[in-house]
């Protein structure tokens, strides 16, 4: 058996195994009793129970001759289609350098079908009797097990991108500077399957009260939102006249994520244009704020 070849990769480490490690004692009476295979107590790793099976004189049935074997076995009953899914790591440890031989192996899946996995051709037999490599010093010899069982959280999300077909809603206000609220909001408009508003602050919000118009567009059913789900879109929104004059025009920097939450429901500027400059753009009190929306797609919760 070539490890390359079955994902098997080999590595020095100085840390014991993290799960189990179990010791044997003239392990040469194993071969002389003819025991031909040795299984381990119980252990817990990931919820999950397990034992290390090793066969000190190779697993014949699956060409370990003259090497020895080593598996995983799940002790815990699976259901009918459940499965585990784990990287399992073996260890032997060389007495004379005081490190482990550390083998691992791909993510394996158990099931009630398939509750094994190991190495039949763990170590030469040659190899491992051998003092000098310090496997087996004084006929004892120390072996260990890493179970990493990979959990699934059955997190996920799949982003559904749409066609970006642009739509422009136009706002017509007329008596600009008699508008008196903080806030003032658009009609409903839909674009793709959203519906938005445009949010205004005619004397400007925060740090640009009284110096600047503010101007967002708005999710306008954020609060329908899952709390995972998302929309995707890039928006132009341009203040004109009623003679199609453009006076200031902002473009979104590249396409936006609106979601329920308080910070990301609603993007734009809250420096827009000066109220100076606006003031002097105005002709007859008259404006359109119009925005051009490109609805981009959405992302939600794997179900």
């Amino acid at each position: 058996m070539d490890d390359a070849a079955y994902g098997i990769t080999t590595e020095i480490r100085a840390v014991s195994p993290a799960h189990y490690v179990f010791k044997i004692e003239s392990f040469s009476l194993l071969l002389k009793n003819n025991i031909d295979i040795y299984e381990t107590n119980d252990f817990e790793a990931g919820d999950q129970k397990w034992r290390l099976i090793l066969y000190p004189n190779g697993d014949k049935s699956r060409n370990g001759v003259d090497h020895l074997s080593i598996y995983l076995d799940l002790v815990s009953l699976l259901k009918v289609g459940s499965e585990i899914n784990a990287t399992v790591r073996f260890f032997v440890l060389d007495k004379i350098r005081d490190q482990y031989l550390m083998k691992q192996g791909r993510d394996t899946r158990f099931s009630t079908m398939q509750s094994q996995w190991g190495i039949p051709r763990f170590m030469p037999l040659a190899t491992f009797t051998d003092p000098s490599n310090g496997y087996l010093i004084d006929n004892t010899c120390v072996f260990g097990a890493e179970v990493l069982v990979i959990k699934n959280s059955g997190l996920g999300e799949c982003f559904t991108p749409k066609e970006g077909t642009p739509y422009t809603h136009e706002w017509k206000i007329s008596k600009f500077s008699a508008l008196k609220d903080e806030t003032c909001w658009s009609e409903p408009f839909f674009t793709g399957s959203q519906k938005w508003k445009l949010q205004l602050h005619p004397r400007g919000v925060l740090a640009e009260r009284n110096k600047s118009l503010s101007i967002f567009l708005c999710l306008a059913d954020s609060g329908k939102l899952g709390l995972v789900q998302k929309v995707n879109a890039s928006f132009t929104i341009r203040l004109r006249g009623k003679d199609g004059t453009v006076y200031q025009e902002r473009t979104s920097a590249g396409p936006r994520w609106f979601n329920r939450s308080s910070a990301l429901w609603a993007w734009g500027w809250s420096s827009f244009a000066s109220l100076k400059k606006v003031q002097e753009y105005l002709v007859g009190d008259h404006c359109v704020i119009e925005a051009k929306v490109t609805f981009l797609g959405t992302a939600s919760r794997l179900p």
